[in-house]
């Protein structure tokens, strides 16, 4: 089937998709001058009728699916859980869905105790009994089939609760998994319009349901919006049809449907429309052709998206598409700036490892900073959901003869490794098949590296991979299709491959155990600051033999240089550096860099001095071929927006294919000089930032509304570098009209990244974050696209979006 059904089947019709959203309506930018909105409403108040007609036939099929549920009758009842946040604070709160199928309130059994509440858009998923830290370590009091954990999108903590019974427990479970499934299987039309419902609670404050005008503009304001009074009365009015002086639920989707039309959007279909009335096949043709800059079977494609996307039978059989219909393909998966072409697995898997950029993360255990920060087996969790395949464990000698993982020489808190190693176990393949890599900071002493090995070996049986796949020594990598299903240990080893298959590897030999002692890093660091040529005592213990012959293609080994690299180096050595080393040897060697990297794995992390877990930027180590680059996933920013953006494409499977002049040995790819390169061919990138669609507040003063403006920012190599913005609009956060455009020349177009970045201006101190989108270049739709913003912890910000205009020409 191909993706765009799957999507239809799980959306209903009308397409969308996981970036389609929110932009299914038509909006108009308010502030515009009298005579300018007058003409404007002239065209829009011809619309309203086709939209009143639309909002009266409009289906309530999504409510009654889900609110005839026994499970969810049951939630709306509420039931008294405990809410479990350690083995001493359990304190039991009343848990009771809302009305809206969509919120979950609590409060404390005291009375006079404030509520909270939760929206199940927020709810990533519902695991089933001793599923967190936090459960596990109750689970001698309480039994597996009463405990269920809530876990969040984004950075937010779980919420571990405890029912009194196995089938209190099953109604929530099953009933909130039905929620989340309703909510994924929901049409753009429902979710805008759930959203919308969302803000409408919010606004009335007495709840009975109503609005007057007066708390629609306190509303509106607290939406981004600020409009001509008389314009937004005008619609109150049209909107109020029982005529009662305030809006209902349903008078105020519509209300808020009349106000935001598209004016943008319309002013492109009537260009392309022969009638002014609706597009026909060789319309939409057209529109492909020259827009889209479409050239493969248009007139197929054309028919398609008549097909999806025009939500009139009338129309479908004029083989046409009205303006509701060309909505619904621009604000689609289609639609958007991100090619669907590069959202599945579309990359050659069968190259070797080392030709790969792979998803990695630094410090995996940590929640916070790196000096008191809570260590967790729910940051292995996390960063494996997030499509990660390098993970690291920090391993210590703990009591009773169990190894330890925490930040060594600090105060942050500890974990069992046994308990890391179950918690990959189970989730290394959830979102990806392809191999996860183990990289192990080891400090225990020999008696607990064996029983390291011993739980590796016990907990992980098949998936761990103990030897070579074909029994052979092998001339290089093997490739991820190869190693699909297997876990990779990457720490010191006794020897080579060599001797493991001739079994001349002795029981135990001295040296370093570990290969990247950050302690010992930032001693270097200092030293070297402070100008002292003295060379840092490493610890250096026994490798217990059963650790190393775990370790079979990632040996790590420490780095000397290049030349002795390119001379004694095996393919299945890996060397590690810190962001700052790795910095140096790019800036004195960058092509030697490439060249290293096309042959054996090398991995960055972040320099010890980042005790707050903030990131480098990653874009400069790949620009060196450095697969696997290492960040706290834990941290949102720029560096996790642009691992994020890389990784958003081949299915987002944490493997990325690196560009070819990367990967030939033969060839001398300076990322420092890319115009040496043989076929070198820069590129222009030109991007007219047209409009926003309901851009989130990001000031809690309830006057205050957002003065938005876009910077689009290129990251590549050195010369790539770029960033630009367009003015800033007062007042406007909700429908913002720029119709700026910026320019870039680009001069390795296979390693940009471009990031959209909407910011909130302010003149007098730094502007505040609003959303962002990242996604590599080579992944870019041209001609009008719709960009799904995202928050700073990279999830969804429904339904907020820029829309932009791409064009990408060869450099004359």
């Amino acid at each position: 089937m191909p993706e765009r059904e799957k999507k239809n089947e799980r959306e209903g019709k009308g397409g969308g998709g996981e970036e389609g959203g929110g932009v299914t309506l038509l909006s108009h930018v308010a502030g515009h001058s009298a005579m300018r909105q007058q003409q404007n409403y002239r065209i829009s108040y011809q619309n309203l009728g086709m939209i009143i007609q639309q909002e009266e036939m409009a289906s309530t099929e999504g409510g009654l699916r889900i609110q005839g549920d026994e499970n969810l009758q049951s939630m709306l009842v509420g039931t008294v859980m405990r809410k479990i946040k350690s083995r001493t604070w359990k304190k039991q709160r009343y848990f009771k869905l809302q009305d809206d199928f969509m919120t979950i309130w609590y409060k404390s059994k005291k009375a006079g105790k404030a509520h909270s509440t939760f929206s199940m858009r927020d709810v990533e998923v519902v695991r089933e009994g001793h599923q967190s830290e936090v459960l596990l370590s109750i689970a001698d009091e309480f039994p597996a089939n009463r405990c269920f954990t809530v876990v969040f999108h984004g950075r937010r903590g779980n919420l571990d609760l405890v029912a009194e019974s196995a089938e209190e427990a099953q109604s929530w479970i099953k009933g909130m998994r039905k929620l989340i499934e309703n909510l994924e299987n929901m049409g753009e039309r429902e979710k805008l319009d759930q959203w919308i419902g969302d803000w409408f609670q919010k606004a009335d404050k007495n709840n009975d349901g109503r609005m007057n005008f007066k708390e629609v503009r306190d509303l509106l304001r607290m939406m981004n919006v600020d409009m001509n009074e008389h314009h937004a009365h005008r619609l109150f009015t049209m909107a109020d049809k029982s005529q009662t002086g305030a809006l209902e639920g349903d008078e105020f989707v519509l209300f808020y449907k009349m106000l935001t039309q598209r004016e943008d959007i319309l002013k492109i279909f009537q260009e392309y429309s022969s009638d002014g009335q609706k597009l026909s096949q060789s319309d939409i043709e057209d529109f492909l052709r020259k827009e889209q800059l479409e050239d493969v079977d248009i007139q197929h494609h054309a028919q398609e998206l008549i097909r999806y996307y025009e939500p009139s039978d009338t129309a479908k059989q004029l083989k046409a598409m009205t303006f509701d219909g060309f909505l619904m393909y621009l604000g689609s998966a289609e639609g958007s700036i991100f090619s669907p072409k590069c959202r599945g697995i579309f990359q050659d898997m069968s190259q070797p490892l080392c030709h790969y950029f792979i998803s990695s993360s630094h410090n995996t255990y940590l929640m916070e900073d790196q000096l008191r920060g809570q260590s967790s087996v729910e940051g292995y969790i996390r960063a494996l959901n997030r499509g990660c395949r390098c993970v690291e464990v920090d391993c210590w000698d703990g009591a009773n003869g169990e190894p330890i993982v925490y930040h060594g020489h600090t105060f942050t808190s500890k974990i069992l490794f046994k308990d890391v190693v179950n918690a990959v176990g189970k989730y290394a393949f959830k979102i990806s098949e392809y191999p996860v890599i183990l990289s192990i900071e080891n400090h225990c002493s020999v008696d607990q590296q064996r029983v390291m090995a011993q739980h590796l070996k016990h907990i992980l049986g098949d998936k761990l991979l103990t030897g070579m796949l074909d029994g052979r020594a092998p001339v290089g990598l093997p490739s991820p299709e190869e190693l699909k299903g297997k876990i990779l240990l990457k720490a010191k080893k006794n020897g080579g491959l060599e001797e493991t298959l001739n079994g001349t590897v002795e029981d135990s030999l001295t040296g370093e155990v570990s290969d990247e002692d950050e302690a010992a890093e930032i001693d270097e660091d200092i030293l070297h600051r402070e100008s002292i040529r003295r060379r840092v005592k490493r610890s250096k213990q026994r490798l217990s033999k059963e650790l190393s012959d775990c370790v079979v293609y990632c040996k790590s080994v420490h780095f000397r240089s290049f030349k002795h690299a390119r001379i004694h180096s095996k393919f299945y050595e890996v060397a590690s550096f810190t962001e700052s080393k790795a910095r140096k040897h790019l800036r004195e060697a960058g092509a030697e860099f490439v060249h290293h990297n096309a042959r054996q794995l090398t991995r960055v992390y972040p320099t010890g001095f980042r005790t707050d877990s903030s990131n480098f930027n990653p874009q400069e180590m790949w620009n060196a071929g450095c697969q696997i680059v290492a960040l706290n996933f834990q941290t949102a920013g720029e560096g996790m927006d642009l691992n994020d953006g890389l990784f958003s494409q081949n299915g987002r499977c944490g493997y990325v294919l690196k560009p070819a002049f990367m990967r030939d040995t033969n060839d001398r790819f300076d990322p420092e000089l890319p115009q040496k390169r043989d076929d070198y061919q820069p590129i222009v990138l030109t991007i007219q930032v047209i409009s926003g669609q309901q851009l989130p507040k990001v000031n809690i003063k309830e006057d205050s509304i957002v003065d938005p403006l876009v910077r689009v920012e290129i990251h590549g190599v050195l010369m790539d570098q770029a960033k630009q913005e367009t003015r800033h609009i007062e007042n406007n956060g909700f429908n913002p009209l720029w119709n700026d455009t910026l320019r870039f020349t680009i001069h390795s177009p296979e390693l940009a990244l471009v990031r959209f970045v909407v910011e909130d201006y302010d003149k007098t101190s730094k502007n505040d974050f609003v959303g962002q989108f990242t996604l590599p270049l080579s992944c870019m739709q041209k001609g009008y696209r719709h960009i799904h913003l995202l928050s700073r912890d990279g999830t969804r910000i429904s339904p907020s979006s820029l829309f932009v205009h791409v064009r990408i020409t060869d450099l004359e």
